[in-house]
This record gives structure tokens, C-alpha cells and sequence, in this order.
């Protein structure tokens, strides 16, 4: 039965010579499309899905074929980008260096936003990605609307409401924007609430609720003709978040995201545009278990981290060659503490810092050229050099484990990349390779019994770890015509000094749960594969095909398994849309997992295929567009669990969704 998913994705390709004289949809040029690493917008300023409107971020990054997920719960899921942890990503906000305060990495920088604060979300692989910061995986960088100055005085904005009935979700979701000649004013505030969600079983999955709350203003003033300041603020609050694959739930996250922006632009000369922002971040977040009587021991474990830092860049034009040059800089203090209960409250508490106190300074400078050969081709070259800069305050905890290791600690990050594209009639290819270090993040250097729940393991730092250090080469091949278009896309990284967790001979578990002691430690190498395969087909006029393939492979330096790494999966779908309806069905599913991972907790998990439906409907409410959607997930009501989720918790069963949006 698998094989019939492969034969459903491409069946597609085969329908060209019976519909030669289709004409392209126009509505596709409007519509949110993922182009070779890039999440592009062409005209539509609005983040969703082909299947669904009232997408969350997390959704959204979820229908690239380069990002999948860690999934804990129904909130705040962990993006992997090509196959590898968030340590080995680089994930800004306009350019911004903001960092989650969980030490179980329940706040992932994509948690703070919302979709309807967004324009654009840009994905780079590998050392491309380092235009932001030191990366192996490569970037991803959420963007915010930013509405252009405008002649006229003109107000846009937007309101959305709907409800999902798995888990009782209601949500509002609206956003206003004032533009003229010298100002410019972007609002946007939203607000979900969901229960408990139920699986494929019909069974409740208990702690799976949450609650957020998010806002956002954005202020600009036009200084001069070519010049403009700009000011922003984000505040996020989510409350009552359930976590069903850990021991413990989230209380209270709250998290203010602030900046100021210069832009001055130049008619002349070799300099464009210069473009620098000063930012300040602070995130709080507090973990406890009051909410599982289960538990034999008492725990809270709050986190603070704080944030300010500086991004300069200035665009370079002259003939066929363009550059990017930016400079980052910032500041964090990273703290996170771990307080214990006993059943005998006439007893101490015990107290430790499982982060202590550690600042991390980073200054680095990068460059992105493209150099124009011919119309049909160009190079694609830069690179980076960072400094990373640790101070634990409290570094008698990482002494316990690693007696003398130092309290401070500066490390050099150098990268290069360089890619060659070219145009060959209805064809393109590209290749490209780079090279690059990264440090080790908070928890890998100073982490000091970080209690992981998928393998019951507590985690130690190390702060002596090498740099890891990635070779990466990269290929891509692609076809396209009027009506159909195919597109192959592979990278392979070897990476030195791999960060893991492995068993130490020292220590004894803190956690009741635990059942051992890990430290951080770096393998001789590791290496990654990633493939995808894309293909459109435009049908009929007004019906029009997209499948999507991808397989990675993952293996450490004696060729075991590396965790974490997706099985072979697919995605296919159908759309119609005629006058002012639209139709969409898909089939998504992954294979078997049979290259798991026993030493570091993974278990094999069966295959599985989702059926997705939904229908929309546009009309005019006194000149606004409205448009209304409803629509079912998981329509078979599939009981599954994939690799991905923590401690194979079962995803959501059948779930029925409605949505009404307005723009006016």
C-alpha cells in the first residue's frame, strides 16, 4: 500500500500530453510560493498555506520541504532546518538575535511572533545562512511587515476569526496599517486559546492546551527624501501551555522585542542603501509542575534571557556585481535556575543553576557577492569572521564535572561559500560548497543537569567542546515551462567535532525520573544528506498539481544513526479554484522510520498518510474582501505518531476548521 503514495504524488507529471493547451492560473503569481531556499512573497502580504488561511508559524515553515519539526505538545514547536537541532541554526527577527530562556527549548524563537505580524519568511542554507551569525544548518529569518510610504494617506488592515473543534481553538487575528508621505504605523494583535486536543483514538491527550497573546507596533518617520527612522516593539504572552511529552507545563512566557532603525538610501555611487538597527530583547519563562500530581518531587524551573545587540549592513551595486556587507553585534545573558520540593517541606529545598548566569558577546563581519558572467549565469560567494565570547558567572557547577575548566572562553568563527547558477534554455542548475564554524550554545557549554524526557537522561556541559566545523557541497537541477516545472535539490555536510550527549562513568541523576548522567561531547565527525524533489503541474486552467519528496540520512562517525532525522516523506495536492471558489485536497505522509536511533532514545515508528480537504469562499461586505474557509485535517482520523514527536506522543486526530477574514 506505501507504493500507492508514490503513485499518487507524480500521477500529475504524466497528464501533460493530454492537456496541451491549458493556460496558466494568474491567481498563482499572487499566491506565497517557496523558490530554491527562499520563502518569497510576490504580492500577497500574508502568511498561509494553500490549505489553510489561518496557519501558525509553525505551520507555515512546516510546508517547506527544508524544515521539519520537534513537536512536545501543540505549542511552540522546534524547527530543524535541513535535518539539524536549533543549535546549529541561525533563527533572527529582522536580522535580530533573540534567545529562547527554556533550557528544554520550549520557546523557540518562532514561538514569539505571530502570523499576522509577518511578511516574508526567508530560509538559507547552510553557510549561506551566515549573513546573520555563525550556522552549519543555515538561517531563518522571520520578517515583519513594514508598510511603504505612500503619496496619499491610505489605512489597510485586516481581521480574521475562526475556530478549530479538535481542541476547542478560537482564535482573532487583526492588523491595521497607516501610510503616508513622512509616517508610516503597523499594529497587529491576535489572541488563541485551545483545550486539550484528541488523537486518532478519540483519546484526550491531557496537558495540551495553551493560551497567546501577541502584539506588535511598528513607527516610521521620514527623515529626508532618502532617509527614514524606524521603531518597533513585539510583546508576546502565553500562559497555561501544556507540554503532553514532558514531566512539567509552562506557567508564564513573556517576552518584549524592541528596535530602532536608520535607513538612508543613495541615488549615486557604489553604495545603495545603508541600513542599521540597534535592538534590545528580554524573554522570562517559567516551568513548573504544579499541574501533575503525579509527580513525586516538587520542581520549578524559570529562565531569563536578555538581549541587546546592533546590525549594520550596506548594499553595494556597480554594473554586474552587487554585495551585501553586514556587521552584528550583541550581548545575552542567559539564566536559568532549577529549585526542588521535597514531599517533607520541614526538609531544604536543593537549588542549582543549570544555566549560571553565562554571557555570550558575539561581534562578527560578513559578506554576500553576486557577480553577473553572463544574462543566464553568475557566481554567488562571502563569507564571515565572528568572535564568540562566553563568561560563566557561577562556573563552580561546570567545575564539578570538569575540574579547571576555564570561566571564560573566546573562540574565532571563520566561514566562506561560494555557488555557480546557470540558465540553460527551459533549464537551470547550480552548485555550490562552503565552509564554517560554530560555538557551542549555552546548554552544551554550561548546561548543568538539563533533564532530557525522550531518552531520561540529565545533560552536562562542557565548556572546553571544540568548535564543530562543516563541509558542506551542494547541488540543484530543475525544468520548467508554461505548465509544468521540476525541481531536484541535495546538500551533504561533514561535520567535525559533532555535539552530542553520551553516557558519563561520573555523577548520578538529579531527576527522579532520569536514569543516568550525559555530557556534552564532541564525535571525530558526523555526516547528513538531504534530497527533495518538486514538481508543479498546471492541469487544466484552473486545476493545478504541486508534489513534494524528500529523504535524509543521517550517520554518526562509526555509522550509527544520528537522531532526529526524517524517514522518506512526501506531500502531494490538488487545486481548483473557478470564479470565487476554491478547492484543495493534499496527502501527506512519511514511510517507516527504520533508520532510528536506540542509543539516544528514538524507537521505530510506522508509517503514516494524511488526508487533508478544504473549501473557501470570496464576496464583497460593502467593498471589503471577506473571504470564509472551512475545511478538515486528518480526515480519516488516523491514529499515528511520527519520529519527531517527543516521547511518541499521538498527533491530532480529525479536526474540523473554520475561518472569516475581512481586509479593508
Amino acid at each position: 500500500m506505501r507504493y500507492i503514495t508514490i503513485v499518487l504524488l507524480f500521477w500529475g507529471m504524466f497528464l501533460n500530453a493530454q492537456n496541451n493547451g491549458a493556460k496558466k492560473d494568474s491567481i498563482k503569481e499572487k499566491e506565497i510560493k517557496l523558490k530554491e531556499v527562499e520563502i518569497i512573497v510576490a504580492t500577497k502580504k500574508k502568511i498561509e498555506t494553500e490549505m489553510k488561511m489561518a496557519v501558525s508559524v509553525d505551520q507555515f515553515l512546516a510546508s517547506s520541504d527544508q524544515i521539519s519539526f520537534i513537536k512536545r505538545g501543540a505549542y511552540a514547536w522546534e524547527p530543524l532546518l535541513n535535518n539539524m537541532s536549533t543549535e546549529r541554526s541561525v533563527i533572527t527577527i529582522d536580522g535580530m538575535h533573540v534567545f529562547g530562556a527554556c533550557t528544554d527549548k520550549m520557546d523557540p524563537i518562532t514561538s514569539y511572533v505571530e502570523s499576522n505580524n509577518l511578511s516574508t519568511i526567508d530560509i538559507k542554507s547552510g553557510q549561506e545562512g551566515g549573513m546573520h551569525g555563525s550556522t552549519v544548518a543555515g538561517s531563518i529569518d522571520l520578517k515583519r511587515k513594514n508598510t511603504a510610504f505612500s503619496e496619499k494617506q491610505e489605512w489597510k488592515g485586516a481581521y480574521q476569526s475562526g475556530f478549530e473543534f479538535n481542541n476547542k481553538q478560537f482564535f482573532n487575528l487583526g492588523n491595521v496599517s497607516f501610510a503616508s508621505n513622512k509616517f508610516v504605523a503597523d499594529g497587529s494583535i491576535s489572541y488563541r486559546k485551545a483545550e486539550n486536543y484528541f488523537d486518532g483514538n478519540n483519546n484526550e491527550v491531557k496537558h495540551s492546551q495553551f493560551k497567546k497573546f501577541n502584539s506588535s507596533l511598528g513607527l516610521a518617520y521620514k527623515t529626508s527624501t532618502l532617509s527614514s527612522l524606524r521603531a518597533d516593539a513585539i510583546f508576546d504572552m502565553a500562559k497555561d501551555v501544556g507540554y503532553p511529552a514532558l514531566p512539567m507545563d509552562l506557567w508564564l512566557s513573556r517576552a518584549l522585542i524592541t528596535s530602532v532603525a536608520y535607513k538612508q538610501l543613495f541615488k549615486e555611487g557604489l553604495v545603495r542603501v545603508w541600513d542599521s538597527k540597534i535592538y534590545f530583547n528580554a524573554i522570562e519563562h517559567y516551568m513548573d509542575d504544579t499541574t501533575r500530581p503525579e509527580n513525586l518531587v516538587h520542581m520549578d524551573m524559570p529562565g531569563w534571557s536578555t538581549t541587546y545587540g546592533l546590525v549594520s549592513k550596506i548594499n553595494l551595486k556597480k554594473e554586474n556585481y552587487s554585495s551585501e556587507v553586514q556587521l552584528n553585534a550583541y550581548n545575552n545573558v542567559s539564566i536559568a535556575e532549577m529549585r526542588m520540593y521535597p514531599q517533607d517541606r520541614s526538609k531544604q529545598t536543593m537549588f542549582a543553576y543549570s544555566w549560571p548566569w553565562v554571557t555570550t558577546r558575539y561581534a562578527g563581519l560578513s559578506i554576500n557577492n553576486s557577480l553577473e558572467i553572463t544574462e543566464k549565469s553568475q557566481i554567488n560567494f562571502g563569507g564571515s569572521l565572528g568572535m564568540n565570547y562566553n563568561h560563566s558567572k557561577y562556573v563552580d557547577f561546570n567545575w564539578i564535572f570538569h575540574p579547571g575548566a576555564p570561566q571564560e572562553k573566546t573562540r574565532f568563527l571563520p566561514s566562506l561559500y561560494a555557488g555557480y547558477t546557470i540558465d540553460v534554455k527551459k533549464f537551470n542548475f547550480s552548485a555550490g560548497g562552503g565552509y564554517g564554524h560554530r560555538a557551542p550554545s549555552v546548554s552544551e557549554g554550561y548546561g548543568y543537569y538539563i533533564y532530557n524526557s525522550f531518552d531520561r537522561y540529565d545533560y552536562i556541559g562542557n565548556p572546553d567542546l571544540k568548535n564543530e566545523i562543516s563541509y558542506e557541497i551542494n547541488v540543484a537541477a530543475g525544468f520548467s515551462d508554461e505548465k509544468f516545472s521540476l525541481k531536484a535539490k541535495a546538500n551533504y555536510f561533514y561535520i567535525q567535532n559533532y555535539i552530542i550527549g553520551r553516557i558519563l562513568s561520573m555523577g548520578s541523576p538529579m531527576n527522579y525520573q532520569s536514569v543516568g548522567v550525559k555530557g556534552y561531547t564532541s564525535l571525530d565527525y558526523a555526516t547528513l544528506f538531504n534530497f527533495s524533489l518538486n514538481a508543479q503541474y498546471d492541469i487544466l486552467e484552473h486545476l493545478h498539481w504541486k508534489g513534494t519528496l524528500t529523504y535524509a540520512r543521517g550517520k554518526d562517525n562509526k555509522d550509527g544513526n544520528l537522531p532526529f532525522i526524517r524517514p522518506l516523506s512526501y506531500q502531494t495536492s490538488l487545486q481548483y479554484h473557478y470564479k470565487d471558489f476554491g478547492f484543495q485536497t493534499a496527502l501527506n505522509g512519511d514511510f517507516e522510520q527504520i533508520n532510528y536511533s536506540p542509543e539516544y532514545g528514538e524507537d521505530k515508528t510506522p508509517a503514516y498518510r494524511i488526508w487533508n480537504l478544504s473549501a473557501d469562499y470570496t464576496f464583497y461586505i460593502n467593498n471589503f474582501k471577506t473571504v470564509f474557509q472551512i475545511g478538515a485535517e486528518n480526515i480519516l482520523n488516523e491514529y499515528y505518531s511520527t519520529y519527531a514527536d517527543w516521547g511518541n506522543i499521538p498527533r491530532m486526530g480529525r479536526n474540523i476548521f473554520t475561518s472569516l477574514k475581512i481586509n479593508f
